[in-house]
């Protein structure tokens, strides 16, 4: 299913005994397009502390009781390390909270999937890793540059939106799908260029983003994005619309562009 960020933003997050806090951002890596972590503000429960939480602790949004329910404790959130989120975060701070948790790092192990490394051949990462060996991921982490790819769903709403020839608009929102918690589409706001209008861009179409001068540059240009399938808050995205959406995009994988 489908979500936009912007209306998961202020769900309660619900540990096994009690409420931890709230929805506050998530951060995603724009080389995959996958969402990482959920940042959740603790509110008055531990004065405003933000934790983050990996992506494989959340069930399915509850949009009835406006909640998830998280497979922890809020012993187990309370001891999590400290993680200053008004920073970048970098791999030596994630490194930190896997190992808290006893996961094994997205970036260590092969792919991540569901909070765990896959190695061909190997089995399902253990919780219980051997301390040394954790201690040698933790190692390996870089200790003091930024993720590079790490980004804010916050930070990037309201980036400009560029296409090869010229502006059409800003993010205003991002679909994410609940099954993989990948980024499937953001959300463009064109009402200074075709007033009124708002398309979706696929991560596909997405050449970079630009955090020093807050932009998204895509490989496609503006007509292309004109021409897409409409959208509004009404649209149903399913697979009969992601079908003609790809469809009118597909010439960009003809040409091996991303």
């Amino acid at each position: 299913m489908l979500w936009n960020a912007s209306a998961i933003k202020g769900y309660a997050i619900t540990a096994s005994d009690g409420c931890v806090g709230t929805v506050s951002d998530f951060l995603f890596d724009d080389a995959r397009w996958a969402v990482r972590w959920l940042v959740v503000d603790t509110g008055k429960w531990l004065s405003g502390r933000k934790v983050l939480l990996p992506l494989s602790t959340l069930g399915n949004p509850d949009p009835e009781q406006r909640e998830f329910v998280v497979e922890l404790t809020m012993q187990q959130v309370k001891d999590s390390p400290d993680i200053d989120t008004d920073r970048p975060v970098s791999r030596q701070m994630e490194a930190h909270v896997y190992d808290y948790y006893g996961w094994s790092p997205y970036w260590g192990m092969g792919l991540y999937m569901g909070g765990y490394g896959y190695a061909e051949g190997a089995m399902l990462a253990s919780p219980y890793l051997d301390s040394v060996r954790r201690e040698e991921q933790i190692a390996d982490a870089p200790r003091d540059d930024d993720d590079p790819h790490l980004r804010s769903i916050e930070a990037v709403t309201g980036y400009h939106i560029h296409a090869s020839d010229g502006e059409i608009g800003h993010v205003e929102d991002f679909l994410l799908d609940d099954g993989n918690w990948s980024v499937r589409f953001l959300i463009v706001d064109t009402t200074n260029w075709w007033a009124g209008t708002k398309v979706l861009i696929s991560p596909q179409s997405v050449r970079e983003i630009n955090w020093s001068n807050r932009l998204v540059n895509l490989t496609v240009d503006c007509q292309k994005v004109k021409d897409s399938p409409a959208y509004d808050a009404s649209t149903t995205v399913d697979g009969a619309y992601e079908k003609r959406f790809h469809d009118h995009y597909d010439d960009i994988q003809a040409t091996g562009q991303p």
